[in-house]
């Protein structure tokens, strides 16, 4: 499965999560075609790839398109996540409440200031950084987000990955680089510098890539 096809289970999934909330059965490829901004074709091409087949003219079942697409995006293995700086972002992250849909739990958060992990008043407890190995073996944590200034971002990264958490989401912003760990494991670091995005916006606001 290539990363575009990878993309668009994912907004399958979202959809149908969404689609059975509201009390639906039953879903057609046009319905998750307009979801994920493809044709009904590319639709029933992915599906027909993976081994999932609907019923001539009546659809694909909500209930099986979810156990079948959640089996192939590993829903059934624990997708529990910790944040790495709770400032501004990582309190959004924490209060942000669309991930539960999609199986993806924030459980903890860690950061060095005293107040900010005294305070008691977040939706998930937040730790000094020095429990991160017991708190991801405790809850069985496979992904971390970091959040913190520029300064701190190489030792959070090394910490996560000395406790075993080899997925990494890093909002810091120095690219952090996937490096194989001893055990021949190599972790999977995704950089978002806001910053970066932006100015990409903007320059392709100025400079149109059909002008």
């Amino acid at each position: 499965m290539n990363n575009d096809q990878l993309i668009r289970i994912t907004r399958y999934y979202r959809s149908l999560n969404r689609l059975k909330t509201i009390g639906l059965e039953k879903v057609f490829a046009h319905n998750l075609a307009d979801a994920a901004g493809v044709s009904a074709a590319i639709v029933r091409k992915d599906f027909s790839q993976l081994g999932i087949h609907g019923q001539k003219r009546g659809g694909y079942e909500i209930h099986e398109l979810l156990r079948g697409l959640g089996e192939i995006l590993g829903k059934g293995d624990s997708q529990n996540c910790i944040i790495v700086g709770c400032g501004r972002i990582g309190k959004a992250l924490m209060h942000y409440n669309g991930f539960e849909p999609d199986g993806i739990r924030i459980v903890a958060g860690f950061d060095s200031d005293p107040l900010v992990y005294s305070d008691a008043s977040h939706p998930v407890p937040i730790y000094p950084i020095s429990r991160i190995d017991e708190v991801v073996e405790a809850l069985e944590v496979t992904a971390g987000i970091i959040t913190v200034p520029e300064q701190a971002a190489q030792d959070s990264y090394e910490r996560l990955l000395a406790a075993g958490v080899m997925g990494i989401l890093n909002f810091s912003p120095i690219t952090l680089k996937a490096q194989k760990q001893e055990d021949g494991r190599s972790p999977v670091v995704h950089n978002i510098n806001i910053a970066l995005e932006l100015e990409q916006i903007f320059y392709e606001l100025k400079f149109p890539k059909n002008s």
